[in-house]
């Protein structure tokens, strides 16, 4: 019961949070005065305010309480491989994807590096703004090899490239190596994005692997720097 009942609190908190009935910035009630207010135990809500905090809700500070914590800016799973439509599905907000370049090309000495190519080798070029909440505030530039990927089209690129290698192609994407950089916004930047006078940009490189290890795919996907927080999860090892 008392399982359900800090569940039921977390909840209730999270979505004050959420709606703006508990303001960023803000600072949320002690612990003795919502075991009065939920009518339960200290210890029910240590446990709500614990899973809270875990969930980037809020921070404890000691000394100030429990801070409410800007959950405007979107959680990006940095440890997993995740879609935008995915992405887009777990935020539960309207998206939008737009393909701006689509087409084969020929690698240059950048692309050969980082896919390892050969100068013959052809390779996909994909470029798509990604639009959250009627903002343009992803520019996902993807590059697949030909050999991995026979057959690509624009209507794939608008709805999940991911979806048709995976349930189309049959591939078994496993793993991906990940590089974050702060960068300089490009004029490509500045052309698809709503940036917002930022002037630099928080840019994903990931290269992503096929179950047999072979690299199949370079990506860079550029994000507005105030919309998202980057997580994962850490367990120390002893």
């Amino acid at each position: 019961m008392k399982t359900n009942k800090f569940m039921a609190i977390y909840q209730d908190l999270s979505g004050k949070i959420k709606s703006g009935e508990l303001q960023r910035n803000s600072t949320i009630p002690s612990e003795h005065e919502l075991a009065e207010i939920y009518g339960t135990s200290r210890e029910t809500i240590r446990k709500a305010l614990t899973l809270l905090a875990q969930n980037g809700f809020i921070q404890k500070i000691k000394g100030k309480g429990s801070i409410v914590l800007d959950v405007e800016k979107l959680n990006f799973p940095v440890s997993g491989l995740v879609s935008f439509k995915e992405l887009a599905q777990n935020l539960g907000k309207p998206s939008r994807t737009t393909v701006h370049k689509f087409g084969l090309l020929q690698p240059d000495r950048f692309l050969m590096s980082q896919l390892q190519a050969g100068s013959k080798d052809e390779i996909w070029e994909v470029i798509r703004s990604r639009e959250i909440d009627g903002e343009k505030i992803i520019l996902d530039k993807d590059y697949f090899l030909k050999k991995s990927v026979p057959l690509l089209t624009k209507e794939i690129a608008e709805n999940s490239i991911y979806e048709y290698l995976e349930k189309t192609l049959h591939l078994k994407i496993s793993f991906a190596k990940k590089e974050i950089v702060v960068e300089d916004c490009t004029e490509e930047d500045k052309l698809y994005l709503d940036l917002e006078n930022f002037q630099h940009i928080v840019v994903v490189r990931n290269y992503v692997y096929l179950d047999d290890a072979t690299l199949f795919e370079y990506t860079e996907s550029r994000h507005r720097l105030d919309k998202f927080r980057f997580v994962d999860f850490a367990r120390r090892g002893h």
